[in-house]
């Protein structure tokens, strides 16, 4: 197993050596240095991490644009939150030839949520992973993802996001608002789970009065109202302590995230109900974008490509990661068969009249929206598989 980097002391309260170390190779040689040395399990190899170190600084001198990708999770999260962070790199880094050296600002080091695209959008950093939601304010439609089981399977998802109308619809509008959709991460679906002590829940029925957690977001609250229980609005950083003090009951990330975040140790029971997806992209600043010579250009959509490819593959072994540790903790998991999730779809699915508003809002039109409906319905050329 690899090592543990984080930011804990030892009960004596000293820095863990293997700590001590990733500082002083993150202060001395940057910060992509030492994590990928660290990730690589090379961290107490002064030689590993001295050769690491020259081929980057080669990379660097021999490269003709920077290009710096944010993110909010640490390199490590990809064993279960597959946004493959280091692949994207290497990948851009290889397709382009050498022409792109890629800076990556993992664990939020350049902020989180929607900090990430503001600063895509204003030049500040070349390109971030978010989730598809911070696109919303500049192209509503692509909320109609919330809808749901509009595409909350995974498949569904990859269906829609790769279709010739989102394509059309969807990229021009965020376009011109100064974004450039790389590609789009399949993480899995957003599960049901419950606090330690709760209940399976299985049917609708069982979320009878059940305090669930849930964003900011008004179409995530009208679902979770629609299937019986009581929506409490928590903001994702204070979710913990509320799940651990029972302010909620309830909460629906994915199980990647959950594995990610650290709910393992305060969760009883875990059903994938398959609503609604978690939803990332990768986005990039399109002027700098088309500011670079053709070729390169060509390059960074070819390693983005690639590394979608790679995520699709990489989804079923990163979600068996997180359901075991959290399995490993006492958490049941509850997969439900296709009459179960029909009670589900029946109970608050995207077809019933409450969802008639927001279908027009978002979609502009009900043509639109029924493209949009048969291109998630349509397989895409590309297979992935579902929890």
């Amino acid at each position: 197993m690899s090592k543990k980097f984080d930011t804990e002391t030892t009960p004596q309260g000293h820095v863990p050596v293997d700590r001590r170390r990733f500082l002083k190779v993150a202060s001395t040689s940057g910060f992509t240095v030492a994590a990928m040395a660290g990730t690589a399990g090379a961290l107490f190899s002064p030689s590993a991490v001295a050769q690491i170190q020259r081929e980057e600084d080669e990379r660097k001198k021999a490269a003709k644009h920077v290009m710096t990708i944010a993110t909010a999770y640490v390199l490590g999260a990809s064993r279960s939150y597959p946004i493959l962070q280091r692949q994207l790199k290497e990948n851009i880094q290889n397709a382009t030839r050498g022409k792109v050296y890629v800076r990556l600002a993992p664990a939020g080091q350049l902020g989180a949520g929607g900090e990430l695209p503001k600063k895509v959008q204003e030049g500040t950093i070349q390109a971030a992973q978010h989730s598809i939601s911070n696109f919303a304010p500049f192209a509503p439609v692509v909320d109609l993802i919330n809808l749901p089981y509009f595409c909350g399977s995974n498949q569904r998802f990859v269906n829609l996001v790769n279709s010739d109308i989102w394509q059309k619809t969807v990229h021009p509008q965020v376009e011109a608002k100064g974004f450039k959709p790389l590609f789009y991460v399949v993480i899995d679906p957003r599960v049901v789970a419950a606090r330690k002590g709760g209940k399976a829940v299985i049917t609708p029925k069982d979320l009878a009065g059940v305090k669930f957690r849930v964003p900011g977001s008004a179409m995530l609250q009208q679902y979770y109202r629609l299937v019986g229980a009581n929506p409490t609005p928590v903001a994702w950083g204070e979710t913990p302590s509320a799940i651990k003090q029972g302010v909620a009951d309830a909460l629906d990330p994915s199980a990647g995230a959950l594995h990610v975040f650290g709910f393992k140790d305060i969760l009883s029971h875990v059903t994938f109900t398959r609503a609604v997806p978690d939803s990332q992209v990768y986005s990039c600043n399109l002027a700098w974008f088309n500011s670079l010579p053709k070729d390169v250009q060509e390059g960074i959509e070819f390693a983005s490509e690639i590394t979608a490819q790679q995520n699709l593959a990489t989804v079923p072994a990163s979600r068996n990661y997180a359901i075991a540790e959290l399995a490993a903790a006492g958490v049941q998991f509850h997969s439900l068969s296709d009459a179960q999730l029909g009670e589900w779809e029946a109970a608050g699915g995207y077809k019933r009249k409450e969802w008639d508003t927001f279908r027009m809002q978002l979609a502009g039109s009900a043509d639109l929206f029924n493209k949009m409906e048969t291109a998630a319905n349509t397989q895409s050329r590309l297979y992935v598989h579902d929890a």
